[in-house]
């Protein structure tokens, strides 16, 4: 068992961590690992009660995040969420939820990418570029 004073201390320590940067609960049980496993899980739990972690909240800020920076498919979000340490079930619920949005993001991302290589690439090479980046083929038009 541990104090109070120790669980103050190194939930201090967590804190700090999630403040710098909005973390996973995945990540955080990564980055410390080495924490007594049930003052971590005492931890975490108040923090998520706390609201300072939160998965689906973090998919969110992620996507949205995305969608303003980069130009990526669906699929390739989801991998990248996938590698936070997301769990499958929260991100497909997720991702469900949201689809008709998130197609709409691929559309316009792949219409980016389009029209910044059109002039420098073949048609195809385009094309297979983006199939290759996961793009779904419904969602590349090359208009002629």
């Amino acid at each position: 068992m541990y104090s109070i004073e120790e669980f103050d201390k190194e939930k201090t320590r967590v804190l700090k961590y999630i403040m710098y940067k909005k973390r996973t609960e995945s990540e955080i049980r990564k980055k410390f690992s080495n924490m007594d496993e049930e003052l971590l899980d005492d931890i975490i739990e108040y923090l998520k009660e706390a609201g300072y972690i939160n998965d689906e909240d973090y998919i969110k800020r992620a996507i949205a995040e995305f969608k303003a920076l980069k130009n990526m498919s669906i699929r390739e979000i989801i991998y990248k969420l996938y590698s936070k340490g997301i769990k499958r079930d929260v991100l497909e619920n997720y991702v469900s939820e949201h689809i008709d949005e998130l197609e709409e993001y691929e559309r316009q991302s792949a219409q980016n990418i389009i029209n910044k290589r059109i002039n420098s690439y073949e048609k195809e090479e385009i094309i297979n570029y983006l199939l290759r980046k996961g793009y779904k083929k419904d969602n590349i038009r090359i208009e002629e």
